[in-house]
């Protein structure tokens, strides 16, 4: 079992309880999903591009990725409904912690500049989006086999009912929001 969630298991679901009161444990919020997501615009025009992110987000996640679709047809992107424009991973149970640790311990801090993450990027539902301006931060990826630097959008969904709640949840994780 991975050391996250262990911790959230003892310290977090007690530290959770006493600060909003709990009458139950099954009210404490918890992590229940991690959506990595990837647009690759490029790959309307060369379908290597696509796979080539693919490849990288599976290194990082750990999780086979899926291609996404465009949902509509855009005259001015030159882009079809149905034409492969991205890809993503929804990661759960044990993979989700691990990739939570990896994230937060090991990528974030290897961050050019790195103030910490923004605190206002919760959706009012207590689900927390992050974007990551490119992959190489991870050190699964290695700088020269990258043939292009691309960008992801990490998306934290949580059992919280209110964006306070799950700011207490992730904060307990250790995610460095910036003071």
């Amino acid at each position: 079992m991975s050391r996250l969630r262990d911790v959230y298991k003892n310290e977090i679901m007690d530290a959770m309880t006493k600060k909003f009161g709990y009458k139950n444990v099954m009210q404490v919020p918890k992590l229940e999903k991690i959506v990595v997501n990837m647009g690759v615009g490029e790959a309307k025009e060369n379908a290597k591009l696509l796979d080539a992110a693919m490849a990288d987000m599976e290194l990082v996640t750990g999780q086979k990725a899926i291609a996404t679709k465009a949902k509509h047809s855009i005259a001015n992107f030159k882009i079809r409904e149905g034409m492969p424009i991205g890809c993503k991973v929804t990661l759960r149970g044990e993979k989700m912690y691990e990739f939570a640790d990896r994230l937060i311990n090991l990528a974030l801090p290897r961050v050019r500049d790195f103030r910490g993450v923004n605190p206002n990027a919760f959706d009012g539902r207590g689900n927390y989006a992050l974007g990551i301006k490119e992959q190489l931060i991870f050190p699964e990826v290695e700088y020269d086999k990258v043939d292009k630097v691309r960008g992801m959008d990490v998306i934290f969904v949580t059992t919280a009912k209110t964006d306070e709640e799950a700011r207490e949840l992730l904060t307990l994780f250790n995610m460095p929001f910036a003071k």
